[in-house]
């Protein structure tokens, strides 16, 4: 028998933010949720543009169904592109996406930033997602503890994501065998911020009713401050009976069918950006397919805002709607289509290259500048030396400098902290770096030799063998 997907979700803006960020879809086959960001004129655009673009793919059957979700959040972060070409106050947004695509008995999952995905499942619970931040690369090259990672002030800093670069986002890609049964829990950073996984785990575990469960987790993050959005799906594989999916779709602003997606207004959408077309393309295809859809995604349907953030879109799923038409009207919708994007095509090709060049500058400037606040402890021709900058470098720039050498070899420390070194130690700043090397100090000194107060020759002369690190320093 086949498989399909009980879903459910719950989203909020928290306790602190102004705007809801987030965005989240769950239907029968797909599962996704965007966690935005860039400020309040980007972040919204970026996760409902990107969920929305990806609602498509919430169907039975589907080609290449071990690319196709992939490829669909490479499109989505095209039009990202595309969209602050358009209104350069968008620089800067971006979106994280954690996906999976039910395609027969296998979960397509893709995955780009520090949203969330956990799985129960045999009666095990986990975590399957993955975390590209600052902090979660410092825990795996054992530079910081998981418990020390959680009070990082960078934590949330990402090292990934889908958003205003020209460049091909890097993404987390897994295929899951899927059974009857096992459940999984997608949510925005801001829940796993101020909710701990064991209680998480019980909340998902315990309550049987999924949109109950997703309102749980939502309340006790906000029980618990919620400083972020927090937006939640949980979706349980069972076997497909036939029989209707209970959840309800959320209620969209509707068109008469017979009204809007006549030949006239498919050739519209597909030709050209025709606002009033590209929302009734929207929101027919999704106002009779049961789904869950919630955030600024759910906003942005609601507002009209949708050929904003979906315009590509509508006019990919115009063109395949408009295959059920005759030849020459394809013909005809293809021809007007390419006349009116030829010129602004070739508008906007130096324009965007201009704009991303600026920006590539802008970042590379401003991350150098950043890099010369920063100091670290590490390694100089076998002795403990203070650096200014970070310990990588850009090819041939290098982001550090000596700032000063100590006469601590590095043999005279424990082999692991000499590993560490060699890894380099990352300081606030240049006092807690000099503090660092005191500490240091202090341990090298534990294997000088021990000098007894005397007068014996061997005294004296151990004594004047010493290294200069073994010597008490006067500081008066």
């Amino acid at each position: 028998m086949a498989l399909t997907l009980r879903f459910a979700a719950a989203s909020d803006v928290g306790k602190v933010r102004s705007n809801n960020q987030d965005s989240a879809y769950a239907g029968r086959h797909l599962a996704v949720v965007a966690d935005g960001m860039g400020g309040h004129v980007g972040g919204d655009v970026a996760s409902a543009s990107t969920v929305l673009d990806l609602v498509h793919l919430d169907q039975e059957t589907t080609e290449d169904v071990e690319t196709v979700l992939p490829d669909e959040i490479q499109t989505a972060n095209s039009i990202l592109n595309e969209l602050v070409s358009a209104n350069p106050k968008l620089s800067g947004m971006g979106t994280t996406v954690t996906a999976l695509l039910l395609t027969g008995e296998t979960f397509q999952y893709a995955h780009i930033g520090d949203s969330r995905a956990y799985r129960l499942k045999d009666g095990k619970f986990m975590q399957m997602s993955r975390d590209h931040t600052f902090v979660q690369r410092l825990v795996e090259e054992g530079r910081l503890s998981p418990a020390e990672a959680e009070s990082h002030p960078h934590k949330n800093v990402l090292l990934r994501v889908l958003g205003d670069s020209d460049a091909s986002p890097e993404l987390d890609i897994h295929q899951f065998p899927v059974s009857a049964g096992e459940r999984w829990m997608l949510c925005s950073d801001g829940l796993n911020a101020v909710v701990s996984d064991p209680v998480i785990e019980q909340i998902v575990r315990g309550t049987k009713d999924l949109q109950e469960t997703a309102d749980d987790l939502v309340q006790v993050t906000l029980d618990n401050g919620s400083p972020d959005n927090v937006t939640v799906v949980v979706i349980e594989v069972v076997e497909d009976d036939g029989a209707t999916i209970t959840t309800p779709a959320v209620p969209l602003e509707t068109v008469a069918e017979d009204e809007s997606l006549d030949t006239g207004m498919l050739q519209r959408v597909a030709g050209t950006e025709d606002v009033e077309a590209s929302a009734a393309i929207i929101r027919h295809e999704m106002k009779n397919r049961p789904h869950a859809l919630v955030g600024s995604a759910l906003l942005a349907t609601q507002t009209g805002h949708i050929p904003m953030v979906t315009t590509r879109s509508a006019q990919k799923r115009a063109a395949a709607l408009l295959m059920h038409k005759t030849p020459s009207q394809q013909a005809e919708v293809l021809e007007h289509h390419e006349e009116h994007q030829a010129p602004r095509r070739r508008l906007l090709i130096p324009v965007f290259l201009t704009l991303m060049g600026l920006l590539l500058a802008s970042v590379l400037w401003f991350g150098y500048v950043w890099t010369q606040t920063q100091y670290y402890v590490g390694n100089y021709d076998g002795r403990v030396a203070i650096f200014n900058g970070v310990s990588q470098d850009l090819g041939p720039v290098k982001l550090s400098q000596l700032d000063a050498v100590t006469e601590i070899p590095l043999d005279a420390l424990p082999a692991y902290t000499q590993q560490r070194l060699k890894s380099s130690l990352p300081a606030r700043d240049l006092e807690h770096a000099q503090d660092m090397v005191s500490e240091l100090l202090v341990t090298a000194r534990q294997t000088c030799p021990v000098v007894v107060p005397g007068e014996g020759e061997t005294d004296r002369e151990t004594a004047a063998n010493l290294p200069s690190y073994c010597l008490e320093v006067d500081d008066e």
